[in-house]
């Protein structure tokens, strides 16, 4: 192949979605801000507040789960890394679809991942209104929920900027709140102070009923709940677009997240076990308030509200954030309407801004009206969307790197370790899922919901054709 035909092949993949530079934003993340955004999209009120009810369902081997789910997480934002060292774009996984596997991909990936942070928000959002009603329990849900979307959507209108500042303060806090538990218990295991100084032990990990109490099946289960635990972690891809130094910034990022799951994630469960038996632990009671009411800290039920508080604003001022810009990057392939790719004179998606945060508004009141039924159809959605992004990515750096190796494009300084071998492992872990949510009762109706997602994505990318066949088809 001449080098004509290879210059002509990467003007090709530049021009499907456009160049991060081409797409009009202004690159006002800085590293620090970055840096801060990829570790807080690492946690979320299921490590505060969730693990709970899994840590009393298997025991000590939540740890396991974890640090498998940990390892294919990695290996995803490995390959999206060497994508997006090859060519950033705002429009992330969509765009990399788009460009590998042609318009109806990119179509169907934009738009789930839309969806998925619309309800990952509508959700998010509610739990911040009750959060904050345990200081103020006469103020009605919907009303602090409503309060603390509209502070969060005009935040993201000031300025990039300002979201990653924000971020970078909620993301603060959770770190914060994870090193003080691992310090206060590993003091427990070493000195043996506070009133549990006496019983605390790493033998609690496997002297109560063994490793895996529930059996390995069991521990196998929970793998589907694990890995979400995780969805976020993505959002850095999303930063590409208004990074400065994106290739430098988002690979330290990147390189830097097992760190963050040995530390926050496993690191922080060992600890937690060892203080206490697992047997101990309450679903529904943050296992971190249990650990710092042990050691007498005053109002420690107050500080794990104020820590979750922040866990969830953090989710929906990251899921405005990537909304609109994912919605903005559907309109300027043609996937999405016309109005919602305009800028503001801040350089800021704001129509799109404007009708994602819309649209959480409304799916507050359906959570606060509904919460045990209507809701639940709906979140099934993100459940989903989120293995079809992480496929997708893994996907579509295999395409990548077949288009490398026959010369078609630029190779990346910033390669996947161990490819293809890497990418096929997690897409069968991923597989695997999806197989354990098909046996589960519970998570079946969310494959169904899906279904009918997909049918819906298929019947709007055939009118989005009629409306623009030269650009969409």
């Amino acid at each position: 192949m001449t080098s004509s035909q290879v210059d002509q092949e990467h003007d090709i993949g530049k021009a499907v979605g456009g160049e991060a530079a081409e797409e009009g934003y202004r690159r006002g993340l800085n590293s620090r801000q970055v840096q801060m955004i990829a570790i807080g999209g690492a946690i979320g009120t299921g490590l505060f507040y969730g693990s709970s009810a899994s840590i009393a369902k298997i025991g000590p081997s939540l740890i396991a789960c974890y640090a498998a789910a940990g390892i294919v997480i990695f290996f995803i934002m490995r390959a999206l890394g060497e994508l997006l060292t090859y060519r950033p774009t705002s429009g992330s996984f969509a765009d990399y679809a788009r460009e590998f596997f042609g318009p109806f991909a990119g179509f169907v990936t934009g738009w789930s991942y839309w969806a998925l942070w619309i309800t990952a928000c509508m959700s998010e959002v509610t739990a911040a209104g009750h959060y904050i009603n345990y200081w103020w329990p006469s103020v009605p849900v919907w009303s602090t929920a409503a309060i603390a979307l509209a502070v969060l959507f005009i935040a993201n209108l000031v300025s990039v900027k300002l979201f990653g500042e924000l971020e970078f303060w909620f993301s603060t806090v959770k770190v914060t709140a994870i090193v003080a538990m691992i310090g206060i218990g590993i003091g427990i295991l070493t000195f043996g102070f506070s009133s549990v100084g006496d019983t605390a032990s790493v033998s609690h990990l496997w002297s109560d009923g063994g490793f895996a109490p529930s059996g390995t099946w069991q521990a196998m289960l929970a793998m589907q709940g694990v890995i979400f635990a995780y969805l976020g972690v993505e959002l850095v891809g999303i930063t590409a677009g208004e990074a400065e130094n994106p290739k430098r910034t988002l690979r330290r990022a990147i390189n830097t997240l097992p760190v963050r799951i040995g530390i926050f994630y496993v690191g922080s469960l060992i600890v937690i076990l060892s203080v206490y038996s697992w047997t101990k632990y309450t679903p529904g009671v943050s296992p971190f308030v249990q650990v710092f009411g042990a050691v007498g800290i005053p109002g420690a039920a107050g500080i794990m509200n104020f820590v979750v508080l922040t866990a969830a604003l953090s989710s929906c001022n990251s899921g405005i954030y990537s909304t609109g810009r994912m919605l903005r990057g559907l309109a300027l392939s043609g996937e999405a309407p016309d109005t919602v790719a305009r800028l503001s004179g801040r350089q800021l998606p704001l129509p799109a801004l404007v009708v994602s945060t819309l649209v959480m508004g409304l799916g507050v009141v359906v959570n606060v009206l509904s919460p045990d039924k209507a809701f639940v159809y709906i979140t099934s959605v993100a459940t989903c969307a989120g293995l079809w992004t992480w496929i997708m990515i893994l996907a579509a750096h295999l395409r990548y790197r077949s288009r490398v190796r026959a010369g078609l494009l630029p190779a990346s300084d910033f390669r996947m370790p161990g490819a293809p071998v890497t990418n096929w492992l997690g897409i069968a872990a991923l597989g695997f899922v999806v197989v354990l949510m098909a046996l589960n009762g519970d998570t079946r109706l969310g494959l169904y919901v899906f279904g009918v997602w997909f049918l819906l994505l298929v019947v709007g990318y055939l009118a989005a054709v009629r409306r623009r066949p030269a650009e969409v088809a």
